[in-house]
């Protein structure tokens, strides 16, 4: 299945990356300087939290594709219970 961004999808999961980029930066100078273990793992579970929604959102946006033409995930022959497997998976892989 291709993804297909809009620009407005596309500049939203493009802000979570970078968000948790930099929330990983952050987390590794925190480590580096050895600051308190409550405040890295807070900076750590945003990090996590900004990874989950892009990923979230990729999905939401591939769903939709799928759903509103039916032949975008039938390529190569892929029948709709088969895309429906895959979409599942990889659902569930972020849950």
């Amino acid at each position: 299945m291709e993804l297909d961004l809009a620009g407005a999808e596309l500049k939203s999961v493009l802000n979570r990356l970078r968000r948790a980029q930099g929330q990983i930066t952050g987390v590794i100078k925190m480590i580096e300087e050895g600051r308190d273990c409550e405040e890295v793992i807070t900076q750590l579970a945003a990090a996590s939290r900004a990874l989950d929604r892009a990923g979230f959102a990729i999905i939401a946006t591939g769903l939709q594709q799928c759903l509103t033409d039916a032949e975008v995930g039938m390529k190569n022959g892929e029948d709709k219970d088969v895309m429906r497997a895959r979409l599942e998976k990889l659902f569930l892989s972020l849950a």
